[in-house]
């Protein structure tokens, strides 16, 4: 899979122990408007997705969230490799820990309807809806978030992900 680009703080020399927690997000485009999973509590947006379970395919654990977080069910047929996102910096808990993500994107299409969203405490708490949304309102609302306790380069790796995907014509 293609590396889309680095989010590097380069602020994790110090670090003597290293955390690495993958994930797999789906890009779903219907009619030029994006399904993007709108935290209402910090009002941003990301891609539904989220952490890949060990020994669990990165598609597999997309098609899992997705419908998790979302409701939406992809159908597998459908699935493309986009591209992945590669994130390192120091850990937010822990200063003598290193944080590295890849974020894994795929391309893919759902089948009409929803079903029930099943979410976990932590996006209970964020008020998780999904939204097909226009891409430049994401990336906007995600440039301008404010109050959120959560490290600003989750909210640009999307915007950033977005700005690729129309400048490549796919929104």
């Amino acid at each position: 899979m293609r590396k889309l680009f680095d989010l590097d703080k380069r602020d994790y020399d110090s670090c003597t122990k290293v955390f690495q927690r993958d994930s797999a997000r789906s890009i779903i485009i219907q009619k030029g408007l994006i399904a993007m999973v709108h935290s209402r509590k910090y009002d941003y947006y990301k891609f539904p997705g989220g952490g890949i379970e060990s020994a669990e395919d990165p598609r597999q654990a997309m098609i899992r969230e997705t419908r998790e977080e979302a409701g939406l069910i992809v159908r597998e047929d459908t699935v493309r490799e986009y591209g992945y996102v590669h994130r390192i910096q120091r850990s937010t808990d822990d200063p003598e820990e290193c944080f590295v993500q890849d974020n894994y994107y795929y391309l893919c299409a759902a089948l009409d309807g929803l079903t029930d969203q099943q979410l976990d405490d932590y996006e209970a708490g964020e008020a998780f809806r999904l939204e097909f949304i226009d891409p430049m309102v994401a990336i906007e609302k995600n440039r301008h978030v404010k109050n959120s306790p959560y490290d600003r380069l989750m909210f640009e790796r999307e915007a950033r992900v977005l700005e690729m995907l129309m400048a490549e014509g796919w929104l």
